[in-house]
């Protein structure tokens, strides 16, 4: 896990009302290369918030400017009311944690938790105390004496957490910290991390390119995709309302119909009329349904086409169906959930495809690639 803090009171200290974290017009160049463009954000002061997208889409660039570690070309960047640009890293109240821990091998649980409060200069009495509820909230008070060799990959990177918040910081910073860990422990150490940022009450900003990972974290997600957001919500928000194609398809599973909108009615490519509930408006766009949206079956629905099931997988809590229909260039995916054997089609069997025109989001083509 990576996080980088700095000397603060908790989040819960700040004034009332207090500001969070604000670019205002942020944009990074490497040379010919835009890493942000006029990026516009904000982050709620003590909000989960996650930084998400594929690489090179900017995200750790937006850490590293809020840390510090690099500066913006144009823009400016605020934390509670307060210009920190032109601040360096050390006097920013920011910490970070970093994917590679960053732990001292020849200190001790204890004495890694405790360097930054040593180097602040800390009172020795006020530090054991800070460091014994570090460690507390991490679930690590019986391992202060070991040292960072006698511990797994995710106690060592509870530690780099324990480091971090110790100092308090008004901002926690986490650039892709569970990536090295394998599945299960990756969710089970979400849920930890879910648990400290309710506990601590400071603001974590969160760094992932697991779209999992940020809906089962986040208050709030930008989706990010070459130096812009493309959309900033709710996982909900993001998940069921996308804005953009390359956003539905960045989040979960999603199929696509190329449509021509008529009125309140989008027209298949193989001529079928199915009514759409974003419409009015008219020309070419792109519909989207979510797998989980689709039903077998049901050919006096209002939306429907007619296709042939090609291919099913189990996939243990669903069962995914492969449909293949003229209404579409690819098979459309199926999610069958919580139904026996017997609601499953025979491949290379004639089945109707169905959903709720509510279910169905109209795209714009001018937004469909990102």
């Amino acid at each position: 896990m990576a996080v980088t803090a700095t000397a603060a009171s908790r989040a819960s200290e700040a004034a009332v009302g207090s500001r969070g974290i604000e670019l205002r017009g942020v944009t990074k160049r490497y040379g010919s290369n835009v890493a942000l463009r006029s990026l516009e954000l904000e982050i709620r002061d003590g909000e989960f918030f996650c930084l998400l997208g594929p690489s090179g889409c900017g995200k750790t660039t937006t850490l590293n400017l809020i840390g510090g570690f690099v500066g913006p070309t144009d823009g400016t960047i605020w934390l509670r009311g307060r210009r920190i640009d032109t601040l360096p890293p050390h006097k920013r109240p920011v910490n970070t944690v970093f994917q590679s821990y960053a732990l001292f091998p020849h200190m001790s649980v204890r004495g890694n938790v405790a360097f930054g409060l040593k180097m602040d200069r800390v009172r020795r009495q006020e530090t054991a105390r800070r460091v014994d509820e570090a460690l507390a909230l991490v679930g690590l008070e019986e391992y202060g004496d070991r040292t960072p060799a006698q511990l797994s990959g995710g106690q060592q990177q509870r530690v780099a957490v324990a480091r971090a918040l110790v100092k308090r910081p008004a901002v926690l910073l986490l650039d892709e910290p569970l990536g090295a860990l394998d599945l299960k422990l990756r969710q089970r150490r979400q849920v930890e991390l879910s648990q400290i940022h309710r506990e601590f009450g400071t603001t974590f900003v969160y760094v992932t390119h697991d779209q999992e990972e940020a809906m089962s974290m986040a208050d709030r997600i930008a989706v990010m995709n070459l130096g812009v957001i493309e959309q900033l919500g709710t996982p909900y928000e993001i998940y069921r309302r996308p804005t953009s194609r390359f956003v539905a398809d960045f989040i979960g599973d999603a199929n696509f119909l190329d449509v021509t909108v008529d009125g309140d009615v989008a027209v298949l490519a193989d001529g079928t009329r199915v009514p759409c509930a974003d419409a009015p408006r008219r020309g070419s766009a792109t519909l989207m349904i979510r797998p989980e949206s689709l039903r077998i079956g049901d050919s006096a629905a209002s939306a429907s086409v007619r296709g042939r099931a090609v291919q099913s997988s189990f996939l243990g809590t669903r069962v995914r169906i492969a449909v293949e229909t003229p209404a579409s260039q690819v098979p459309l995916m199926v999610a069958v959930h919580g139904e026996g054997p017997e609601a499953v089609p025979a491949e290379d069997t004639d089945v109707t495809v169905s959903w709720s025109p509510e279910d169905a989001i109209l795209l714009d083509p001018a937004r469909s690639d990102g």
